[in-house]
């Protein structure tokens, strides 16, 4: 019986909620699609999906009201780039930290999905702060190659995946250099490399998978004549002249062939060029570069080029050599050439604290106000933090939107959500609400009103 009840209480805790029809009214609306808010708006959500947003929008017979005087609605926070779900502690903590596989002898091949935990803190505490998605990619260890991302949500239950397999994650700047030997001429010879080894794969294989998103793999051809053998053994076998594993060689075949993107770390402006002249070179496959801090010299260029940004909000010092030109700057500037532009993490406590973004977001807006200095409006600021990130890695359309269709990702906030003093009341991911609470807002609550005399003497004045 005992036993019983606890499946039960554990089958509760992992279950969804049912998602419903609910409308949110009077509200400051934001879409997430560059636009600016939406006074006295309505969003209807309907078995998880946005019906509609704006203003003169019909309130559906039977849903839910919630009144949303004086609030502020936007779609839910998109982590453009982070590590979210991948490790609950820092410090190195043994069983606690999934982000890389130092050891592994896989790398192209290493898939995040079966990683992430959604019962981790900092997917909870990011729950609460507004992040409902997150792009979230692996770590680099012992290769340029870090292996394959995934599109999250942070709700309340035990299953994350939004897209196993969304993308491949490369270093090409500095960690991509030591990675490959010590420089970044071997980078880039160990980056053609591992294409020329996945493209052999591909003249005698046809990739397929377990279905959607599954697990890389090739079917070989029959040999259609016998001058054929010779080359068929060394592409098939791969016995000869190989770096990677035929694991590793099948996971680049759909970045090769363009049907999944491929995310670039770089930062100095040289990098960026680089990149570009790969994307010439190899024009089927689909790049986004991550990083970016000195895109601002070369804007025009990737402006030109199409490619989607994923940069870092606040870069603004040298922080390395591949940095020097950092600027506050940097993004309004792309932004003003037509770089497709959003906002991520990386290298910026991209584990933790996704929920930033929106700091970040905020503080692009004030730059406006700053002789000099380059910003962009706040409807660009929202889009950048919601649909741009969504765009760059193939689900725009899907989420980071209030537009009828897509994933009903909601938050209500207390005022304007570019603003640090304002918070999350409530979420929605898919149409559900979520609870907000986690580790620390539980501790909080234990000891607000505890009596000196109940405190261990350690409190005590």
């Amino acid at each position: 019986m005992i036993r019983s009840v606890a499946t039960a209480l554990l089958l509760t805790v992992a279950m969804p909620a049912s998602a419903e029809t609910i409308a949110i009214t009077h509200a400051t609306v934001a879409i997430g699609d560059g636009s600016g808010p939406i006074q006295d708006g309505t969003v209807v959500i309907r078995d998880g999906r946005i019906v509609a947003a704006g203003q003169g929008v019909a309130v559906p017979a039977g849903a839910r009201v919630i009144d949303g005087t004086g609030k502020w609605v936007t779609p839910g926070i998109v982590a453009g780039f982070s590590r979210l779900g991948l490790t609950d502690v820092s410090g190195g903590a043994k069983g606690a930290n999934d982000e890389r596989a130092d050891k592994s002898p896989f790398n192209a091949a290493l898939d995040v999905a079966p990683a992430i935990n959604p019962n981790y803190q900092p997917i909870k505490v990011n729950r609460a702060d507004g992040v409902t998605r997150a792009v979230v990619a692996p770590q680099a260890s012992h290769n340029i190659f870090a292996g394959q991302g995934a599109v999250i949500d942070t709700g309340a239950d035990m299953d994350p995946i939004t897209k196993a397999r969304a993308f491949q994650f490369v270093e090409l700047g500095e960690t991509g250099a030591e990675n490959a030997g010590g420089s970044r001429p071997s980078a880039y010879v160990l980056f053609r490399n591992a294409l020329r080894e996945a493209a052999e794969l591909t003249r005698f294989a046809t990739p397929v998978s377990s279905g959607a998103g599954g697990e890389p793999d090739v079917r070989f051809r029959p040999i259609q004549n016998p001058n054929e053998s010779r080359v068929y053994s060394r592409s098939a076998d791969r016995s000869q002249d190989v770096l990677l594993t035929r694991f590793d060689a099948a996971a680049l075949v759909p970045v090769l062939q363009g049907r999944q993107p491929l995310l670039v770390h770089v930062e100095r402006a040289s990098d960026i060029l680089n990149v570009l002249d790969l994307a010439r070179e190899f024009h089927a496959m689909k790049f986004v570069i991550v990083g970016a801090t000195e895109g601002w010299l070369v804007a025009d260029q990737l402006a030109r080029s199409g490619i989607p940004v994923i940069a870092s909000a606040m870069n603004d010092l040298p922080a390395s050599f591949e940095e020097i030109a950092a600027t506050q700057s940097n993004i309004g500037r792309m932004r003003a050439a037509g770089v497709k532009v959003s906002i991520g993490m990386i290298d910026d406590d991209e584990s933790h604290r996704d929920f930033d973004e929106r700091q970040s977001a905020g503080n692009l807006v004030a730059l406006q106000k700053i002789p000099g200095a380059s910003g962009v409006s706040w409807g660009d600021a929202l889009a950048m933090i919601t649909s741009k990130p969504a765009e760059a890695v193939g689900l725009g359309g899907q989420i980071g939107r209030l537009s009828p269709g897509e994933h009903a990702d909601v938050v209500i906030w207390s005022g304007d959500p570019l603003e640090v003093t304002s918070g999350a009341e409530q979420v929605f991911i898919d149409g559900v609400q979520q609870p907000l609470d986690d580790h620390q807002s539980r501790l909080l609550e234990r000891y607000r009103y505890l009596q000196r005399t109940d405190m261990p003497k350690a409190y005590r004045p």
